[in-house]
């Protein structure tokens, strides 16, 4: 069981980094467009804002986020974009101050959250760990968006473990929204940190794999780069369709990125 004190540290982290990479940017580059079709910087910062306050309604109140769902469903395509839209237009200064009390809202409900609780979802409902994990996800995940558009590299953290094990939990999700029947058997999934460091996960002599760099891995899971374009590779059939519609996040199959080609 992961250390749930350690993964909450992990998403004050990962959205602290974050934090200082938009801060001290100009009107114009908030308004830079990103990877993301219709979306700008502040796009990708609102979104991250309106999540973690749906978050904080989850765990804090289940009947009125069960109501956010209801209007979720009748609109399954653009509730995500509309969250976004209705806070990006404020002024950089205030949407940096929105972000900033609600991921320190998160964090202060998720520490404070008994043990076992289940916090329910646009997906299956979550642990704490496991909706920290996914905020994690989220907060690197639009990181990269934000870092494409401004044309920054960004130095891999061990946080990248928490993109991993979710894209990897994730598996049979990535099936059902698209109604498509998971695989019974278990996949070994083997991936290399930048500093060498293979983690793993699965049945060691699992037919169906997967194998490549642990960054690349979470580029595909969060849908921030195509897989021709990466250095992952599947071994099985079964495994290699997995990699054609693998996703970490909940909510509709996502639309990927083109490839742009590099990949050996």
């Amino acid at each position: 069981m992961p250390d749930v004190a350690a993964v909450i540290d992990d998403l004050r982290d990962e959205s602290n980094e974050l934090d200082a990479l938009v801060r001290e940017l100009g009107a114009e580059q908030w308004a830079s467009a990103t990877p993301a079709p219709g979306w700008s910087v502040a796009h990708q910062i609102a979104h991250l804002t309106w999540t973690d306050e749906v978050a904080v309604l989850a765990a804090t109140d289940a009947e009125a986020f069960a109501g956010e769902v209801a209007r979720a469903m009748e609109a399954p395509d653009s509730f995500v974009d509309r969250g976004a839209e209705e806070i990006a237009v404020l002024a950089p200064e205030a949407l940096l101050a929105r972000w900033r009390t609600g991921r320190k809202r998160l964090e202060a409900v998720l520490r404070e959250a008994p043990a076992g609780t289940r916090i329910p979802w646009y997906g299956p409902p979550m642990s704490v760990a496991s909706m920290a994990t996914a905020r994690i996800m989220e907060s690197w995940a639009h990181g990269q968006d934000i870092a494409d558009a401004l044309g920054v590299t960004r130095t891999p953290t061990a946080r990248l473990r928490h993109v991993a094990r979710i894209g990897v939990r994730a598996r049979d999700y990535a099936y059902l929204v698209r109604g498509i029947k998971a695989p019974e058997e278990e996949f070994r999934v083997e991936l290399l940190t930048p500093d060498g460091e293979l983690i793993t996960f699965g049945a060691p002599y699992a037919p169906q794999r997967v194998t490549g760099p642990l960054v690349d891995f979470c580029l595909l899971v969060t849908q921030r780069a195509h897989r021709d374009d990466l250095a992952v590779r599947a071994t099985g059939p079964d495994a290699d369709q997995w990699l054609g519609i693998a996703q970490a996040f909940a909510g509709p199959a996502g639309p990927g990125r083109a490839p742009r080609g590099g990949a050996e």
